[in-house]
């Protein structure tokens, strides 16, 4: 079960004055799934219309439902078909998605399995939150037990051309459990719960 305070403490720290945001990059993908066009980016490069429209982008996920639209999913093993796409987001991670091949190859197999009949977007954010200590009774103490590092991927239609519409879908990996990283488990968001991407989850996860 995701704790709704651990969603909002990691959203706390995404706004214009201190986000933990530091890389965006994304994809248009076709109709059919077929990449259109790719981008990867310092976030503070970004204008500052551009950073808040994106950190927007990227809070929509977990500023949801928490264990309804946004909910606990096994992650996918290291071994067999579903290792590929684990062993490609750790490594996602450890390049500080600055390896622009890495979420290149993530566009494609999502294409692959994804064809929701008109364009849309892939986007990912990569962020870094230095978690802080807090003592037996609540308080906050000086200096930090970890730091948490995060992708948030935001997946919808396009609004405009290369303009990306409201989030249908989403995950944030690792996990942030009792505010740590838990590398088993991915939150995965659905916009409309009643109505999900089965092929997006199913290339994500254990559920078969």
């Amino acid at each position: 079960m995701i704790h709704r305070e651990d969603m909002l403490e990691l959203t706390r720290r995404m706004n214009l004055s201190r986000s933990c945001i530091d890389r965006i990059a994304g994809a248009y993908l076709d109709e059919a799934g077929y990449v259109d066009g790719t981008f990867n980016r310092n976030f503070l490069r970004l204008t500052a219309s551009e950073r808040r429209k994106n950190i927007e982008l990227a809070k929509s996920v977990l500023f949801s439902r928490t264990n309804e639209q946004l909910n606990d999913f096994p992650m996918a093993s290291h071994t067999g078909q579903t290792g590929q796409i684990r062993r490609l987001l750790e490594g996602i991670l450890r390049s500080g998605m600055k390896d622009d091949a890495l979420p290149d190859l993530f566009y494609e197999l999502a294409g692959e399995q994804f064809h929701p009949g008109s364009p849309y977007f892939c986007f990912f954010f990569h962020g870094s939150y230095d978690v802080p200590a807090k003592g037996r009774d609540g308080e906050w103490l000086e200096g930090s037990e970890e730091v948490y590092e995060y992708l948030i991927c935001a997946v919808g239609p396009l609004a405009g051309e290369y303009e990306p519409g409201r989030a249908e879908f989403g995950f944030l990996y690792p996990a942030f459990r009792d505010r740590s990283s838990d590398f088993e488990v991915i939150n995965i968001f659905e916009r409309f719960p009643e109505n999900p991407h089965r092929e997006l989850t199913k290339l994500l996860t254990q559920k078969r």
